[in-house]
C-alpha cells in the first residue's frame, strides 16, 4: 500500500479493507490495471477508466452505512436486463457486498 493511498483513507480509515479487497479483485483479474490515486478518487484504467472508489456521498449523510466506499463503473456496453444507473454508484458497506458486485461483473 502506498503512501497516497494511505493518505486517501486518512479521513475514513475503516473503509481501507473494502478498498484493498476491491482493488485486489480488479487486479487479480485484470493485472494489467494502472491504479492513479487523486484528491477525489482512485481510478483503475487499462486503456480506459473503468472503475473509481470514493466517498462521493450517493445518500443523505445520515443513510451512508459506516464504514462505506462507492465504487463507480463504467461498462463497455448495457446489460440488457439491469438498469445501468442502479449499477454506477455502488455504496459498498461490507466485503461480501462488494464480493457480489464482482460476481455480477464476470457475468
Amino acid at each position: 500500500m502506498d503512501a497516497d493511498t494511505l493518505m486517501f483513507f486518512e479521513q475514513q480509515p475503516d473503509a481501507l479493507p473494502l478498498y484493498e479487497a476491491f482493488s485486489e479483485a480488479v487486479l487479480k483479474r485484470y493485472p494489467d490495471t494502472k491504479i492513479k490515486v487523486q484528491k477525489t478518487q482512485i481510478t483503475f484504467t487499462n486503456r480506459h477508466i473503468f472503475a473509481c472508489a470514493s466517498f462521493l456521498r450517493v445518500r443523505k449523510k445520515k443513510e451512508l452505512p459506516n464504514p462505506y466506499l462507492v465504487i463507480t463503473l463504467g461498462f463497455p456496453k448495457v446489460k440488457e436486463t439491469i438498469y445501468i444507473l442502479t449499477l454506477t454508484l455502488l455504496p459498498i458497506q461490507k466485503t461480501k457486498d462488494l464480493l457480489e458486485v464482482l460476481l455480477w461483473l464476470k457475468t
